[in-house]
């Protein structure tokens, strides 16, 4: 790309034009709970030493405090290892949830990943910052670089204000309304228009952190002044796209148009208005997590609550960001409101979030959240229903029994565009779906990380023991599929395969299991790496999956780039030769002691 030439924010910071193809250092490396694992991977490769430990930001937030002795010693032993490293930027169990500390960090200009698919929330702050998974944390420990794919972006134009009851988490679930689950994926969202200047930096945070339920890489917030008067001083290291850049795609919202929206269980582009579920009952709301867990959120609903109880059945539990944030509730009397309510505080973490803390549903539980993920499982319940909403909508559910609207009762708003249908809850037991070596899953879009590995599991089975992870693959899925599957198998899915979180697990099951390819219609991006980072081949083959019939011999010629499906060819383009390398190596492992200790 010519210097003259109109750059997106993504391709400034990369320095390369959409679609290429380069490495970089980052500026922090943010890991979690997932530091255990990752220093395992890490001396897998022959690591010793980490590359530069003053890039490094560690955070114990996922299962914290811990809730059995495994998960405490995965603690203590990540305590070892930052101080055996010299890793100055660590923040223990109870300080808060690595997206919130981000905040602390995370500078205007900067490239940021982290092995978490939310760390993207720190685009609130004009940073690129993309999620990646374990392995390639690991690989970043020991070469202090990794190969990003420069992305195409996707540019949003805001005007207007949010009207009174309408907040950050009402627009961000209102854009996976018109775009879906996979709308921006892979693609850089940047926040343009007059409508920004009216958001806090903790209504962007919402915003970019919900980036990651869209598929995009990031989202980015420009250097401004709101920006500025959060950080405290004059912005000097700022990047913004410049006038006349090319975008994939852009997309005009005017803030005052917009009403209150839930995500209907169970897909988070299962949008509706508030008005149409409205009388739903609850068993249990959720206030809180990296989301939704800031001060603004807790006052918006301790303001609803204030002199109130909640509701005679109804379990509110409200979980504060960060220790600072939980103290300066205390300071301003929100966290008595909210306890007086008969709200339960729980611990600045993820927990129920993820279903790996307290806070799990029961059986049959419907529960409203301010999270930002409701899958079959998320909460560590497969059979409960999660609705996402904003805090004044969670807060006002909880205290009638039933989703309200914040608003009062009787609005009436209709949602004025078309809405994606909820996602298939699974394969029927005793369906089967294996012919002749071939998994057919093409029905099935939006194939979520809870399904092919429940979340609930994995802060217990490290990501680098394949045998652990293998029982478990697909089985909120199909239930069939860990006991058959079978080395040189082929697995055909949907559109946006391995949404949700970074987990690699599936990925290193499947190369374990020895499945030979998958081709997909459309993959989610983290799992693209995460299956490159494990030496599975990946193939994305809209045409391909489509024409698969059940019987038909499928064959993979991946030097060629040819899918065979029966007696039809359907071609695509081969991978970089970096990539290739990594994938012939058997993985990064594989390919990081190749390099660094042959």
């Amino acid at each position: 790309m010519k210097e003259s030439q109109p750059r997106t924010f993504a391709e400034k910071v990369l320095g390369a034009p959409a679609g290429a193809i380069v490495f970089r250092r980052p500026d922090i490396v943010l890991t979690h709970d997932n530091t255990a694992s990752i220093a395992e991977t890490f001396r897998q490769m022959g690591g010793t030493r980490l590359f530069d430990p003053g890039r490094h930001l560690v955070v114990l937030d996922h299962n914290a405090p811990p809730t059995n002795a495994k998960l405490a010693t995965d603690h203590k032993r990540i305590r070892g290892f930052v101080a055996a490293q010299g890793i100055a930027r660590f923040a223990d169990a109870g300080e808060g949830i690595c997206h919130q500390l981000m905040a602390g960090h995370a500078r205007p200009g900067m490239l940021v990943v982290g092995s978490d698919s939310h760390t993207c929330t720190a685009g609130a702050f004009n940073t690129l910052a993309v999620g990646i998974d374990r392995t390639e944390a690991a690989g970043l420990f020991s070469r202090g670089e990794t190969w990003f794919r420069v992305p195409a972006s996707l540019k949003i134009t805001l005007t207007g204000t949010l009207p009174a009851g309408v907040y950050a988490k009402d627009l961000a679930l209102w854009i996976l309304g018109l775009i879906g689950a996979a709308g921006a994926n892979y693609l850089s969202i940047e926040f343009h228009g007059e409508g920004v200047a009216t958001l806090s930096v903790s209504e962007r945070m919402t915003l970019a952190n919900m980036a990651s339920e869209m598929g995009a890489k990031n989202a980015v917030f420009p250097p401004d002044d709101v920006l500025a008067g959060f950080l405290g001083r004059p912005i000097s290291s700022g990047v913004w796209a410049d006038p006349g850049a090319t975008y994939a795609r852009e997309l005009a919202i005017d803030l005052g148009e917009l009403f209150p929206v839930v995500a209907a269980p169970h897909s988070v582009e299962n949008v509706r208005a508030v008005s149409e579920v409205e009388g739903t009952p609850i068993d249990a709301a959720l206030i809180g997590t990296c989301t939704n867990g800031r001060l603004d959120d807790l006052a918006v609903a301790a303001r609803i609550l204030a002199g109130r109880r909640v509701a005679r059945g109804v379990q509110l539990l409200v979980i504060p960001a960060s220790r600072e944030i939980a103290l300066a509730a205390i300071g301003a009397g929100l966290m008595a409101e909210l306890v007086a309510a008969g709200a339960i505080i729980l611990a600045p973490s993820c927990g129920p979030c993820l279903g790996a803390g307290q806070g799990i549903p029961a059986d049959g539980d419907r529960v409203i959240s301010t999270a930002n993920r409701n899958f079959p499982g998320r909460m560590g319940n497969p059979k409960a229903a999660i609705t996402l909403a904003s805090p004044a909508t969670v807060a006002m559910s909880a205290l009638t029994g039933c989703i309200a609207d914040p608003r009062g009762p009787g609005r009436g708003d209709l949602f004025r565009t078309p809405l994606a249908p909820a996602a298939a809850p699974g394969i029927v037991p005793g369906e089967h779906r294996r012919h002749g070596g071939v998994w057919n899953y093409a029905d099935a879009d939006n194939l979520n990380t809870d399904q092919l590995f429940a979340g609930n599991l994995v802060y217990n089975i490290l990501s680098s023991d394949a045998p652990a992870i293998r029982p478990h693959l697909f089985a909120g899925f199909d239930p069939a599929f860990a006991e058959a599957v079978a080395p040189g198998d082929i697995i055909l899915a949907g559109d946006n395969f391995g949404c949700g979180s970074s987990r690699e697990h599936p990925s290193v099951g499947l190369a374990h299991a020895g499945v030979q390819a998958l081709i997909v219609k459309g993959v989610n991006r983290i799992f693209y790496r995460a299956a490159i980072n494990q030496g599975l081949p990946l193939i994305v083959q809209p045409e391909a999956v489509a024409a698969y019939r059940p019987g038909d011999a499928v064959e993979v010629d991946s030097a060629a780039g040819i899918v065979r499906i029966g007696a039809s060819r359907f071609r695509f383009a081969p991978l970089p030769a970096a990539i290739q390398e990594i994938i012939a190596a058997g993985g990064l492992v594989d390919w990081i002691k190749e390099h660094d200790n042959g």
